[in-house]
């Protein structure tokens, strides 16, 4: 007698299935702002207002070299902007964990790697509209580009990367912990001390002198000068390099140690 062999399944296509779940899974994530666009909104309201309080509470005590405050300030915003919202990626794997779902994603013919795939990328796509927002933001503000629109393209993409990058160290926190609740209160001490102990709002030589040890090397500083650079001018090879350093470093890292936590979790 004839049999009909089972259809194959899209964990065993190869990479074009594992691309195709990961758009899937990804789409999922995004359909969640449409459903719930008050995510969106809260993500974007923060760091609108950073720019509006360092820009006319605090720019007028903060002197930089070399150009204005605000000119100064919105490279820092980008990347905190980045940083804070890639704190999503540990609070909805959790909740997804929580809730049983990835339970339910690894009992479909789906490639296993293609969650978390989708959600960085998903977390990806966001930034590019929040940043694309906060960009607006900051040339209402008095923000101006001393470079070209290439040099601009080249910094806004090393900010997405830089929030693609710090996303992984999240979604680690989050498979870690497996609660939405203690994902967000473990993500702040990670996140805090490379935002606020960097060159991100202010210059790293207003610091005391053990603070500038850390500050000056460390990967949210380094991102802000590059992109610092790259928008209105200055050395720019040097923080660029240093800063896809630290990317490349960081995904190597987090990328195995994320996949292994899932693998042992779900």
């Amino acid at each position: 007698m004839a049999t009909t062999a089972p259809p194959e399944s899209p964990a065993s296509g190869g990479r074009m299935w594992v691309v195709h779940d990961a758009l899937a899974v990804a789409q999922r994530n995004l359909i969640v702002y449409l459903r719930i666009p008050q995510l969106l909104v809260f993500s974007t309201i923060q760091p609108v207002i950073f720019v509006v309080m360092f820009r006319y509470v605090f720019g007028g005590a903060i002197s930089v070299p070399n150009g204005s405050y605000v000119d100064y300030l919105m490279p820092g915003i980008f990347v905190q902007t980045v940083v804070f919202g890639s704190m999503t990626a540990a609070i909805g794997l959790a909740t997804d964990l929580k809730s049983g779902l990835l339970e339910r994603f690894h009992s479909l013919p789906m490639a296993r790697s293609a969650v978390l795939a989708g959600r960085t990328s998903a977390d990806l796509v966001r930034n590019v509209f929040v940043a694309t927002l906060m960009a607006a933001v900051g040339f209402a503000v008095g923000f101006r580009i001393h470079t070209n629109v290439w040099a601009f393209l080249a910094g806004m993409g090393l900010v997405l990367l830089f929030g693609y990058t710090f996303t992984w160290i999240f979604a680690t926190v989050g498979l870690a912990v497996g609660d939405p609740e203690t994902a967000q209160a473990a993500s702040f001490p990670v996140m805090a001390p490379l935002v606020f102990a960097s060159s991100a709002f202010v210059p790293v030589e207003s610091m005391p002198g053990w603070l500038q040890v850390f500050a000056e090397h460390q990967p949210v500083s380094v991102t802000a000068s590059a992109i610092r650079a790259l928008f209105i001018g200055g050395p720019t090879t040097s923080y660029v390099l240093q800063s896809l350093a630290w990317c490349g470093g960081i995904l190597l890292v987090f990328v195995p140690l994320a996949v292994a936590r899932y693998r042992r979790t779900v």
